[in-house]
Formats: C-alpha cells, sequence, structure tokens
C-alpha cells in the first residue's frame, strides 16, 4: 500500500526583514532529511523539496511579505528514523532555532519520535518518525 499526501504545498509568510535569515535557518535544519532548496524567487520567495526532487515538486514555500504575522503556525517534517530527527534538532539548534521540546518518543503513540525547535520567526517546527523504538 502506498502513502499518498494529501497536502499539495504548504506556504507562509515572514517580515522581509527576516526573510533570508529563515531560508538559511530552514536550509540548514532540513538538509538532516534531504530537503533542498528547489525554486527560489529572489527575495521573495523559496520552494523547498526532497533531493533529488520530481519534476516542478517544491511542497514547502517561504516568502517575504510586509506585515507578515505568523504567530503560532506548527509544521511537522516526516523523518525516514530517529536519527535524521536527533539530526534536525541538532542543526536546527546550531542554526539558531529555539528548543522547544528535545527529541524523543510522546505520548502521543507508542512510536511516536519527534523533536520541536522554534524557527526564527517563531514557528513551532516539528520532525518525526513513527517507527518502533528501542
Amino acid at each position: 500500500m502506498s502513502s499518498v499526501s494529501i497536502i499539495d504545498h504548504v506556504a507562509f509568510h515572514v517580515e522581509p526583514s527576516k526573510f533570508d535569515d529563515t531560508v538559511a535557518w530552514y536550509l540548514a535544519a532540513l538538509a538532516p532529511l534531504g530537503i533542498t532548496k528547489q525554486i527560489e524567487i529572489p527575495g521573495r520567495a523559496v520552494g523547498l523539496g526532497a533531493t533529488p526532487p520530481p519534476p516542478r515538486a517544491a511542497p514547502f514555500w517561504i516568502g517575504a511579505k510586509e506585515g507578515a504575522n505568523m504567530t503560532g503556525l506548527h509544521l511537522a517534517f516526516k523523518a525516514k528514523d530517529h536519527e535524521a530527527v536527533d539530526r534536525f534538532y541538532a542543526e536546527a539548534l546550531k542554526a539558531g532555532g529555539t528548543c522547544n521540546g528535545k527529541p524523543g518518543v510522546r505520548d502521543y503513540h507508542p512510536n511516536y519520535y519527534g523533536a520541536f525547535v522554534l524557527d526564527p520567526a517563531g514557528n513551532n517546527i516539528e520532525v518525526v518518525d513513527h517507527l518502533p523504538h528501542a
């Protein structure tokens, strides 16, 4: 049985003054998941996706917009295993994120292993896998 995502893409906007820092943070934090920049509209938007990408696939977008106020946004990215979750957490903090939940098993279900970091714009970013863990 194949897994089908019901989401085509997700986008959010940040103030132009935070755009470059926010894009750089996501590129560093999501590198352990194989997510890279796929499309760029300089100074306006960046589309990120898996590498190697399917044709024209950038399911995650960051845009610059005056007056953007995206407080409370929560995004959860899939990880292939708990090591990728751990690497995301380390890279996200190194890139300037703020801990919002260290990597570990959560009480959502016995195999839910996730980590939470606030990005430079204050969004709650999670990386999770659902594999059994020893």
